[in-house]
């Protein structure tokens, strides 16, 4: 731990404030993921709604201030952390030396400009916020003669919040933004050892839905080194979206015997097929209302806009999409901002690249696929209770 400046930080959110009368299950499910995510942080702290404003108070000078804006800028629903020092009103002389020593901390070099941006929301105050600008930026001038004053875009925007308590701060640290996870439902997500079903989850989550994942594991053909890479794409997701069960499907009897009954050009599609079936039975189990996955169109065969048909034909929930029109830099530059991007190009094996066709159906037709599907008949059904029967669950990011 180290000595902070700051008595904490101001929490700022963007679309949690036009919820109306339901603004406040946004807010007290921010304040219980804000919790959470500073419970890992050496230090103590309280969190707080407070007239519009979340409030994190460190309970003393003593704790680790670069852990926790880390931790803050994984929680869903923050745009803004703000840094703040927060002092009792005792009068404007006190709040004026209060302000100038701030500046006097965080700013070592007074080559910049300013502007002072005061609220008074506590109308007692015997100067108005106006008054409070004029007045403090004078005495800043006086202080520090280095400064410079520019209203339309300064280097430093000086914020005084006239509360109960005065809030001052000068820095915003960017947060995530989106909605406080669990606020929009459950979903599951199909997950790989790629690079897009990890980044689909993060941006799904990011609109406040609770993940839970199925992965398809396909011993010996994939190894557990595979598996434990997509164990550690699940825990990367949990610092932004919370602890995610892992449904890990034994997939390789159904895969092998697919292989055997089925043309080889629809491999691909039929696994997949069988893949959100199997999928879906999770969610619906668990209370998920959709399931999401990491498809782009055109990206490989099985993501033509005609192989989506025909993989969505057997799914009775939504399916979720959120990459479907990005190119791969745009994934892969997302995936590298949620630190994803490293883990997913490990050279472990998939198990949908093990059996991949040399030349892989673009354009299925959905009855084509149907006839082809009859030839699994006598085992298919049994194949796939037993791979639900067996299926291993592990949660990640407790």
């Amino acid at each position: 731990m180290n000595q902070s400046l700051f008595d904490g930080f101001l929490i700022k959110y963007a679309e949690i404030g036009v919820k109306g009368k339901n603004r406040y299950l946004f807010e007290d499910a921010l304040v219980n993921q804000i919790g959470h995510a500073l419970d890992s942080v050496d230090g103590e702290f309280t969190v707080k709604k407070e007239s519009g404003r979340i409030y994190v108070e460190a309970e003393k000078k003593e704790y680790d201030y670069d852990l926790a804006v880390d931790a803050l800028k994984k929680v869903f629903g923050i745009v803004g952390i703000c840094p703040f020092i927060q002092i009792e009103d005792k009068g404007y002389e006190d709040l004026s030396k209060q302000v100038q020593s701030y500046i006097d901390h965080m700013y070592p070099d007074k080559n910049f400009t300013f502007k002072v941006n005061a609220r008074r929301s506590r109308k007692n105050y015997p100067l108005d916020s106006q008054e409070l600008n004029r007045e403090l930026g004078s005495d800043l001038l006086d202080a520090f003669p280095q400064l410079k004053v520019d209203v339309h875009n300064p280097d430093v925007m000086i914020h005084v919040e006239i509360r109960p308590m005065i809030n001052i701060y000068s820095l915003v640290i960017e947060g995530p933004g989106g909605m406080p996870i669990g606020t929009a439902g459950k979903a599951m997500l199909l997950l790989s050892g790629g690079i897009d079903s990890p980044v689909a989850g993060y941006m799904v989550a990011k609109r406040g839905v609770k993940l839970e994942a199925t992965y398809f594991h396909a011993p010996p053909y994939t190894s557990e080194r595979a598996k434990q890479k997509v164990l550690d794409l699940a825990k990367l997701v949990s610092c932004y979206a919370g602890p995610i069960q892992v449904n890990v499907v034994n997939f390789t009897d159904i895969q092998l015997y697919i292989y055997e009954q089925c043309p080889h050009d629809e491999l691909t599609i039929i696994m997949r097929r069988y893949m959100m079936k199997i999928a879906e039975h999770f969610a619906r189990e668990d209370k998920c209302l959709g399931l999401i996955t990491g498809e782009s169109i055109g990206q490989v065969a099985s993501q033509t806009m005609h192989s989506l048909a025909a993989t969505n034909a057997v799914c009775t929930m939504p399916v979720y999409r959120p990459v479907i029109a990005m190119d791969k830099q745009e994934i892969v530059d997302i995936a590298v901002k949620i630190d994803t991007y490293d883990t997913s190009i490990l050279p472990y094996e998939d198990c949908c690249t093990i059996f991949v066709a040399k030349h892989p159906v673009t354009k299925p037709n959905l009855n084509v696929i149907a006839r082809s599907e009859r030839k699994l008949e006598e085992k298919i059904n049994q194949l796939v209770q037993t791979a639900i029967e067996t299926t291993e669950k592990i949660v990640v990011g407790q």
